[in-house]
This record gives C-alpha cells, sequence and structure tokens, in this order.
C-alpha cells in the first residue's frame, strides 16, 4: 500500500480493506511506519516505538471492528503490559507495566495494531505538551504552534496522516482541546461511562476519562462503542447505549435548541477568531434547522477555574508523593512547574479540598437549569488559535524565586507571590472552556469547523447533558456531512 492510498482512508475504512482481503496488517503497518519516519522527526508525536511488539501482532490472527489498523497509545495510563509507560516524567522512565489497562485491552480486541505511544506533558498537568522527557510535540498545521495537551501527540500523529485514530484521554480538556488546535474530532465520554481498570476506578476523582481522537465521526462512535461499559473496577454502571452508537450516525439528530456563548470571566477579551468560530457554528446550525440564540454562561467559570486547579494540584501532591515511595525518585526528576503545583497542592487544607469538591453540584445543578431549556451548550473550545511553543513557561525570575521557595518550602510565601492566580490565568486562560464537562461528568465534543485566516485549526464545543453522547456524535455527522473538514495533510509550515 503506498502512501497516498493509506491517507485516503479513516480507521474503519482501512479495517475494511483488511477485512475483504485488498491489504494486510502488516502492509498497513509498513505504510503507518513510513508515514511516521517521514514526519515525526518534526513535530514529535511518538516517543515511544514498540516495534517488536508490532512486528509481533501482525502475525496473529486478528480480529474485531478494527482488524490490522495501526494504531498509538497515549503515554499516560494507557499501560501495556511489558512495555514502558513514563507519563511524560523522567521520574518514570524506563518504567515497564505489569499488566494491561482495560481500555487497552478492549482495543487490542477490536485487532488494532499498536506501534507506540505518543508524547503528553509530565502526568498530563499541562494543555501543551512539552516534557522535559521528550520535548515538545509540535502541531503539524504550524510547526511553531502547540497542538495542545495533554494528548497533544496523539492528535499530532493523526493530524500528520501516521494513523487515522490514536488513544487520548480528558481530565480538563486533553481531548478536546488537542483536536481543536490540529482540526481534528475529540469526544469526551460522560463521566463513568469508559472504565479506567484495572489499577484505577475513578481517576482524578472522576474528572478523568479514556477516549480517542481521530479524523472522523464514525471513527469517534465505533471506538466510543468497543470502550463503553463497566470492569472490576467500576464505582457504578452508567447507562449504555441501547444499541451501537455507529449504527445511528446517520439518524437526524432532530431540530435542536442550542444556546452559545463565548463569555468568559478567565478571558474577558475573547480573541475575534474564537468569536468567528462559533458564529460560524451557529450560522451553519441555523440552516439545518437548529434553533441557535445567544445565552450568559450557565456557571461561575472563575471560580470552577479555581476550584479545578485546586483538586488537580492536590492530585499532583498526591501522585509525586506515590512515585517518590515507589521508586525513590529525587525532586530533580519532576518539572519544576510540577513541583510548584504539588507544593501548592500541600499548601490547601482539607478544608480548601472538601470545599472545592462541594462546589460540583453547584456547577451541575447550573449546567442543568441550562439543559431544562437547552439541548446543548456550545462555545469555543479554544480561548485562542493555538499557541507558540513555549508560551507557557515561567518567566526567568519566577522561575528563579520559585526555585528558591521550593527548596525552603516557602508555602506560605510561594501563595502570596500570587503563583495560584498567575497558574489558573496562564494554564487556563487560552482554554477556558473545557473544564465544565470534566466536573459535572457530562460528555462534551470539540468539532473541527473553523480556521483562521492562515490556516489554523479552531474547534468549537458542544456540552450535552448526562448520557448524551449519541447525540453529539449524529449532530458531528450533520455537520461533518453539511460542512466537511480538511482532509488534507498539512504542510507542516
Amino acid at each position: 500500500m503506498d502512501e497516498q492510498d493509506y491517507l485516503a482512508y479513516d480507521g474503519l475504512g482501512l479495517a475494511e480493506l483488511v477485512d475483504s482481503g485488498e491489504v494486510r496488517a502488516d502492509e498497513l503497518l509498513a505504510a503507518a511506519r513510513a508515514r511516521a519516519r517521514a514526519v515525526n522527526p518534526r513535530i514529535g508525536a511518538i516517543c515511544t516505538w514498540l516495534d517488536d511488539y508490532a512486528d509481533q501482532r501482525v502475525t496473529e490472527r486478528l480480529t474485531g471492528p478494527f482488524a490490522g489498523v495501526p494504531f498509538l497509545l497515549k503515554d499516560l495510563h494507557q499501560q501495556l503490559a511489558g512495555q514502558p509507560t513514563s507519563d511524560g516524567s523522567r521520574a518514570l522512565a524506563g518504567m515497564k507495566a505489569d499488566r494491561t489497562g482495560t481500555v487497552v485491552q478492549r482495543w487490542l480486541d477490536a485487532g488494532l495494531v499498536v506501534f507506540g505511544k505518543t508524547n503528553t506533558p509530565e502526568f498530563g498537568s499541562k494543555g501543551v505538551t512539552e516534557p522535559a522527557l521528550f520535548g515538545p510535540t509540535r502541531n503539524p498545521w504550524a510547526l511553531d504552534r502547540t497542538p495542545g495537551g495533554s494528548s497533544g501527540g496523539s492528535a499530532a500523529a493523526v493530524a500528520a496522516g501516521i494513523v487515522p485514530v490514536a488513544g487520548a484521554s480528558d481530565g480538563g480538556g486533553s481531548i478536546r482541546i488537542p483536536a481543536a488546535c490540529t482540526g481534528l474530532v475529540g469526544l469526551k465520554p460522560g463521566r463513568g461511562l469508559v472504565p479506567s481498570g484495572p489499577d484505577e476506578s475513578e481517576p482524578l476523582g472522576g474528572l478523568a476519562t479514556q477516549g480517542v481522537i481521530s479524523r472522523t465521526v464514525r471513527d469517534s462512535a465505533a471506538m466510543l462503542d468497543l470502550l463503553a461499559g463497566t470492569d472490576e473496577m467500576s464505582p457504578y454502571a452508567p447507562a449504555l447505549p441501547d444499541r451501537p452508537l455507529a449504527q445511528q450516525l446517520d439518524e437526524a439528530p432532530g431540530p435542536l435548541r442550542i444556546g452559545y456563548t463565548t463569555r468568559c470571566a478567565l478571558r474577558e477579551q475573547p480573541h475575534p477568531e474564537a468569536v468567528r468560530a462559533v458564529e460560524h457554528a451557529a450560522e451553519l446550525l441555523t440552516e439545518l434547522g437548529h434553533h441557535v440564540e445567544e445565552v450568559d454562561p450557565p456557571h461561575d467559570d472563575r471560580q470552577l477555574g479555581q476550584d479545578f486547579l485546586t483538586v488537580w494540584f492536590v492530585h499532583q501532591a498526591s501522585e509525586i508523593a506515590r512515585i517518590k515511595r515507589e521508586t525513590g525518585a529525587s525532586d530533580d526528576k519532576f518539572e519544576q512547574d510540577t513541583r510548584v503545583m504539588a507544593e501548592l497542592g500541600r499548601s490547601f487544607s482539607a478544608v480548601d479540598l472538601e470545599g472545592a469538591q462541594e462546589r460540583r453540584k453547584n456547577y451541575v445543578a447550573a449546567l442543568a437549569r441550562f439543559h431544562a431549556d437547552h439541548d446543548l451548550l456550545l462555545t469555543p473550545t479554544l480561548g485562542e488559535p493555538p499557541i507558540r511553543i513555549g508560551s507557557l513557561n515561567m518567566p526567568a525570575p519566577m522561575q528563579w524565586a520559585a526555585e528558591g521557595l521550593l527548596r525552603v518550602k516557602g508555602i506560605s510565601l510561594l501563595r502570596r507571590t500570587g503563583i495560584v492566580e498567575q497558574m489558573v490565568q496562564r494554564n487556563l486562560g487560552w482554554v477556558p472552556y473545557t473544564q465544565l464537562a470534566n466536573v459535572t461528568g457530562r460528555p462534551a465534543i470539540s468539532l473541527p469547523l473553523h480556521r483562521t485566516p492562515d490556516g489554523l485549526p479552531m474547534g468549537v464545543q458542544f456540552v450535552g447533558r448526562l448520557s448524551s453522547e449519541g447525540l453529539l456524535l449524529r449532530l458531528g455527522r450533520q455537520l461533518e456531512t453539511a460542512a466537511p473538514w480538511e482532509q488534507h495533510l498539512p504542510r507542516m509550515r
């Protein structure tokens, strides 16, 4: 199979070729590797190669809806027994998983051929992908720009044509942000629909979930069909679709009532391209017969951002303590930003954390009130076009001050510097719209409906009610058909 033939198909399309006998799994693997060799040195999407594993895999009898299709795992909580999973951290470099994660096993059962792992920021803690361990991943549409994070490696690999779909996860926007940055489809399933075993029950207190980033809505639907459902670590059994989501895609979503907003307290002046992205989507939706109207933001997004980062910082403190305990890693094995987050996490009291957790009900109630009158909430996915590599780096004077305070455990001084507020603004200011779906546990999807005048992708986000994954996918399919997003490959300028 030559490169152009390989690039012409989505995941299900490649699987159909294998099933019909037109191409073999080893030929697809060779095509994926050839594409990776051509583009990965420029974008840094793949951080770990699993060549021996993949070569053995294609000799086996593969069955399932994606049989023979090349695939990449995210190098964060997507464990494959006997293979490394670093979580983007020097503290875990070279560590190998002792067992295979539930979602990874489901991908294997579906016949996928895993041949590598994709880059991620340390512990998935940023909306960009620039770990010290592997270096930055670059956006194939503009190499000086980020592909987002934390599933930035997966998004870059799909956008550049290495694979048609790749493993991803989302704890605060980490599927939707990279999809929006690279012109792809990114669905975050609702809380608990996709399991996290065998090592996790509800990662990040239920904020995080596993999924994929893809080029087509049908690949995202088929992937959720095979991932959804409990495992032995699931804390409860969510309602499952009554029939496969992929079979529902061509059913009209019906005339929907959609409320849109671009307003955000974390970004008082929305970027003009973020506004244009939503206005363009609203016009298209209206042409398709949906009722679209501008609304006020349904929740206090500034407080939500602070509460989200309180939970995240405490989680970072817990993770670093666990890794130090289990591996003996020293402080210098962790990035400075991660250590700052962890130190801030240790500075919060139990009452602070409980307050952040308790306020979740306020955000759930606010979104429920909105959904009483509207089927979907439409927002930008990004607050601005994909930012430049290095934009979130802490300024050098602040780095020096932070390092000194970390050494003397100057927690109270660190808090008094205003660093928490600065980190909220620095890390969430350009992506302030995605955390709502994680905190409330609702499903959300980013669709690539807009590009800036210079060709940078800008996705828009739809947030639905509980169990609305099918509706989000049907609407995505309707929009994909009405206004097909660009399938050509980036020039990697």
